[in-house]
């Protein structure tokens, strides 16, 4: 119980510190997230050694393994910056991976994918509020834009519909709710692509950039690329590279993409897996 309580408290720490530099700076300081992982390790090799258990290293190395997969993705996929994937690496570790279906870091991680999806249509709901008239302009444009797909969308669903008309029960719900899956799919990709390009997507001066910054566009200077969207995250050395550029009157924004705070997420699901557990196996009643 002690390990576990310390684990808690360590974890709890780090998400509260994340999620506040998250929201204020859309940035997850380095520092936290190696500390975690060194914190991590270091903490399951003591008490490996304190309880004579190498489980406690094993799950640790597991968590983190896991973990790292997963971040992997995320990041390559385009959903988490570079901060929030370091990150759930830290809490890998630190939580660890037991090797059973009701393993806390399981559930953790389907909490993740819950908590990050509501957080994520609320945190949207919220940009949309405040650029109403920017988010407005958007949608209608790239709806004109997709007037094709929409009569597809649309022509689709409703020949999905008259087919569940002759469908048995169990299959006419079943097509009913594939048919608003199509429909709200449309409607869903549309809202955020409008949310993105009206609040999500600024001109920002190069000393404004931080570590992990997706930009948008190639910036290219006499035939030369010093960074784009290919990077997955702009580095340091192409910020100096760029503030050094903007001295010269050769650079004076670059195009940049912020994405969702995502830490929050984490950090309400990090609560809702300790004090209820497995949301998906609580509903289901496993």
């Amino acid at each position: 119980m002690v390990a576990e309580s310390i684990i808690f408290i360590i974890v709890l720490i780090a998400l509260l510190i994340g999620t506040y530099t998250d929201f204020k700076v859309r940035e997850v300081p380095d520092w936290l997230n190696y500390g975690l992982i060194f914190i991590g390790i270091g903490l399951r090799i003591i008490f490996s050694v304190a309880y004579q258990d190498a489980s406690y290293l094993i799950e640790g190395l597991f968590g983190l393994g896991a973990f790292f997969i997963i971040a992997l993705v995320m990041f390559y996929g385009g959903q988490w910056g570079g901060g929030d994937a370091k990150m759930v690496m830290g809490l890998g570790a630190l939580i660890g991976l037991e090797l059973s279906i009701d393993a806390f870091l399981i559930g953790f991680i389907i909490n993740i994918v819950i908590c990050g999806a509501v957080f994520g249509i609320l945190f949207s709901i919220y940009l949309v509020a405040r650029d109403w008239r920017r988010f407005t302009k958007e949608f209608n444009k790239r709806f004109r834009a997709k007037r094709r797909e929409k009569w597809a969308v649309w022509i689709a669903t409703v020949v999905l519909l008259v087919i569940s008309l002759s469908l048995p029960v169990h299959l006419k719900i079943s097509m009913v709710i594939l048919a608003g899956m199509l429909l709200l799919t449309f409607y869903m990709f549309v809202y955020l692509k409008a949310v993105e390009a009206a609040s999500m997507i600024k001109w920002v001066s190069p000393e404004r950039l931080t570590e992990g910054d997706w930009v948008v566009e190639d910036v290219v200077v006499g035939g030369k690329r010093i960074c784009g969207p290919k990077d997955l995250g702009i580095e340091l050395s192409q910020i100096k590279r760029l503030i050094r550029l903007k001295k010269k009157g050769k650079v004076r924004r670059v195009l940049v993409k912020y994405g969702i705070p995502f830490v929050p997420s984490f950090l309400l699901a990090f609560l809702l897996t300790y004090f209820w557990g497995n949301i998906v196996f609580n509903i289901l009643g496993i």
